[in-house]
C-alpha cells in the first residue's frame, strides 16, 4: 500500500481490482470499520487507513465524540452486521472533478486534501460498499464483506493528520484481521504473551536495571542486571581471545574535525552530543569506528600484520530524541560489542565466513534463529560508487559461498557502506535486528590508512565493522523477552536459592551456600522470618533456576532437597551430587 494510505485513490488503471491474500483481506477490513464509525457516528471524517505488519488502522476525525477502548465492542458489532450483509465492493474510476464533488457532498475535507495532492495522471476511483457507503481508495479488494475473516479492535489513540504535530488530531483506531478464528486467537496469544514478557516489566520484578527522569534514555544497571552483563562478557572475551582479536578503548569526547573527516558530522550530527571545551568543539563518540582507525595508523602496517582485528566495548552516546526511547530497546547511552578488522582486499572472504560462523554460535547458545539481509547503498552515502558497488559484491560473495539464503534491502546501508543484517527470532517468533557486519572502502580513503604490502607498494586496507550482541542493552532486553525472565543457569542472575525450613537451619544453609560459593555459583540465602512455600513461591517468581530448602533429615543426611525450575520437586539430594549436577550443566551452559 502506499506511504499515504491505502485510503487515497490512485493507482495505475491495470491495478487489479480484486485479491483474496491476507493484506488485501486486511485492507477491505479497514474500509467495514470505517462504514461501521460513520454509520454509528453520523458526520466523522475519514483520513487514511493502511494496513501494517499484523493489521491495519484508520485515522478518523470521529463527530463529536472521544472514543475509549470501550467503545471498540460497538464498532466491531457493527462491523459484524456489515459483514454478515455480504455487500460486494464495488470500484468506480472517476475523474478529478467527480472525485472532489463526492468528498465534498459527504462533507470529507480531509479527502478534499488527500485528491488535490495526487498527481494529475493517477486515476482516482472509489469503492462502494453496499449502496449507502463509498470510499476514496485505489484497491484492491476482497469481493466482498463475507469474506472477511476473524477481526479485533485492539487500540483507539490520538493521532496527528499526516503525523504533523501542527495539523489536527485524530483519532486512530487499529485492529488485526486474520483468516480464520484459530490464526487470531494465536496472535492474540501471541501478543499478550510478548506483553507479559516485556522486558521493561521483567527487567522491574527482577531487578536488572531502572531508569530515572536525571538521565533520560540511561539505564541505571542493578546488581542482577550487572551479573548477566559480566557473563555475556565472559562469554564474548573467552571468544575473542580464541579468534585473534586485540582488545582497544579510545576517548569519549572528540574534537569535532575527527568526525568531520570520518564523514559523521554532515550525516550524523544532529544524533551527537556536542561540548565546547576551551572555544573548541567537541562530541561524545556515538561509534567507535573513526578513533579505531587513529589506533591502527598509529604506526606503519606490513600485509604481515593483516587481518589486524581490533575490538572494543566502550560506552556510546547518542541524542536520540525522546519520543523513540523505548526501556533498554533503544537509548541514548549504550554499550557495543564492537570490532574493526583491517585486512586486504583478498581476505574479506575468510573474515566474513568466520564474522558469520561466530554469530550463529553465539546465537545458538541461545535458541535463536536467524534470517540474513545484505542492505545497499542509500540514497545519502558517501564516497565513489564504484567503491560501493566491490563491497556490496564482496558482501554479497560472502553469503553465497557460505550457502546462506539471504534478502537484499536496498538502500538500507550505513552512509558509509553496505552491511550485511542478521535478525535473530526468538521464542515467539519475533524478528530483532542484532549483528551487522559492514565492508568499508570509504574510511581507508578519508584517513588515508595504508599498508606495505609483498611487493613493497602501499595500499589501502579495507574495514570490516562487526557487532555480534549489536548492544548490550538490546541484546539483554531480547534476551529477557526471548527467556521470559527465566535466564539459562550460566547466565541467571540468582543461579540457586537456599531456603531453610526453620531458623535452626539456616546455619546449614549459610555451610551449603558457602560451598556452592566456593564452585563459583552465585547463590542466595532466604533467612526471613516467612513461611517456606511463600519464599518458594517468591523465588520461582525470581526465575531462580535451582531451589534447595534445607531442614532436619537433609542436615542429617549432608543432603538438599532439590527443586527444579521447569521439572518442579526432585527430592532430596547428595551435596556432592548435586554440586556435580549444576556444574554439569553451567559447563555445557544448559538449562
Amino acid at each position: 500500500m502506499s506511504d499515504i494510505g491505502v485510503d487515497q485513490d490512485v493507482g495505475p488503471q491495470d491495478r487489479p481490482h480484486y485479491a483474496d491474500d491476507l493484506d488485501t483481506m486486511r485492507h477491505s477490513t479497514t474500509h467495514v470499520m470505517a462504514k461501521a464509525v460513520q454509520r454509528l457516528y453520523p458526520g466523522s471524517q475519514l483520513g487514511i487507513g493502511p494496513t501494517t505488519e499484523d493489521g491495519f488502522f484508520y485515522d478518523i476525525d470521529v463527530a463529536g465524540r472521544q472514543l475509549s477502548t470501550e467503545d471498540l465492542p460497538t464498532i466491531e458489532a457493527e462491523m459484524h452486521k456489515i459483514i454478515a450483509e455480504d455487500e460486494p465492493f464495488v470500484r468506480r474510476a472517476v475523474s478529478r472533478e467527480e472525485a472532489l464533488r463526492i468528498v465534498r457532498e459527504r462533507g470529507e475535507g480531509l479527502k478534499v486534501e488527500i485528491i488535490e495532492s495526487v498527481p494529475d495522471e493517477e486515476t482516482l476511483s472509489f469503492y462502494d460498499t453496499g449502496q449507502d457507503w463509498t470510499d476514496l481508495c485505489r484497491g484492491p479488494h476482497v469481493r466482498g464483506t463475507g469474506q472477511i475473516g476473524a477481526f479485533k479492535l485492539l487500540a483507539v489513540a490520538g493521532a496527528y493528520w499526516r503525523g504533523q504535530e501542527s495539523r489536527p488530531m485524530l483519532q486512530r483506531i487499529s485492529g488485526t484481521a486474520w483468516p480464520t478464528q484459530a490464526a487470531l486467537d494465536q496472535y492474540l496469544w501471541r501478543v499478550e504473551e510478548a506483553r507479559r514478557r516485556d522486558h521493561r516489566v521483567v527487567g522491574r520484578d527482577l531487578e536488572l536495571f531502572l531508569f530515572d527522569d536525571v538521565a533520560p534514555g540511561q539505564p541505571f544497571w542493578l546488581p542482577n542486571g550487572m551479573r548477566i552483563i559480566r557473563e555475556l562478557e565472559a562469554l564474548l572475551l573467552g571468544e575473542l581471545e580464541r579468534r585473534g582479536y586485540l582488545e582497544i578503548s579510545t576517548p569519549s569526547l572528540v574534537k569535532s574535525g575527527l568526525w568531520e573527516q570520518s564523514g559523521h558530522w554532515g550525516f550524523y550530527r544532529e544524533n551527537m552530543f556536542t561540548a565546547v571545551v576551551e572555544e573548541e568543539t567537541y562530541a561524545f563518540k556515538p561509534m567507535n569506528c573513526p578513533e579505531s582507525t587513529i589506533v591502527y595508523a598509529a604506526r606503519t602496517r606490513s600485509y604481515r600484520d593483516l587481518p589486524l582485528r581490533l575490538a572494543q566495548t566502550d560506552r556510546l552516546l547518542r541524542n536520540e530524541r525522546s519520543g523513540t526511547l523505548a526501556g533498554l530497546l533503544r537509548v541514548r547511552q549504550l554499550t557495543m560489542d564492537d570490532a574493526h578488522i583491517y585486512c586486504r582486499p583478498d581476505q574479506i572472504g575468510a573474515e566474513i565466513k568466520a564474522l558469520l560462523e561466530f554469530g550463529s554460535m553465539v546465537y545458538d547458545l541461545f535458541g535463536l534463529d536467524r534470517r540474513y539481509y545484505l542492505s545497499t547503498r542509500p540514497e545519502k552515502a558517501m564516497g565513489d560508487p564504484v567503491l560501493w558497488e566491490r563491497a556490496e559484491a564482496e558482501l554479497a560473495d560472502a553469503l553465497r559461498a557460505n550457502d546462506i539464503p539471504f534478502e537484499v534491502k536496498p538502500g538500507d546501508g550505513a552512509f558509509y557502506g553496505p552491511k550485511i543484517d542478521v535478525d535473530i527470532l526468538d521464542a515467539l517468533g519475533r524478528a530483532w535486528q542484532l549483528t551487522t557486519i559492514q565492508a568499508d572502502f570509504q574510511l581507508p580513503e578519508r584517513f588515508e590508512l595504508e599498508y606495505v604490502a609483498e611487493d613493497g607498494e602501499r595500499h589501502r586496507p579495507v574495514i570490516i565493522h562487526r557487532a555480534i550482541y549489536g548492544t548490550y542493552e538490546r541484546f539483554i532486553a531480547i534476551l529477557t523477552e526471548h527467556f521470559a525472565g527465566a535466564f539459562p543457569l550460566w547466565l541467571a542472575p540468582t543461579q540457586v536459592t537456599i531456603i531453610p525450613i526453620a531458623d535452626r537451619h539456616l546455619g546449614y544453609a549459610e555451610e551449603v551456600a558457602g560451598e556452592l560459593r566456593r564452585a563459583q555459583f552465585r547463590v542466595e540465602v532466604d533467612g526471613r522470618r516467612e513461611r517456606m512455600q511463600n519464599k518458594i513461591r517468591q523465588a520461582e517468581v525470581q526465575k531462580s533456576p535451582y531451589v534447595l530448602v534445607v531442614g532436619d533429615r537433609d542436615i542429617q543426611a549432608g543432603a538438599v532437597s532439590v527443586r527444579a525450575r521447569g521439572e518442579g520437586d526432585l527430592g532430596p539430594m547428595d551435596r556432592g551430587l548435586f554440586l556435580g549436577r549444576i556444574t554439569e550443566d553451567r559447563a555445557a551452559r544448559k538449562r
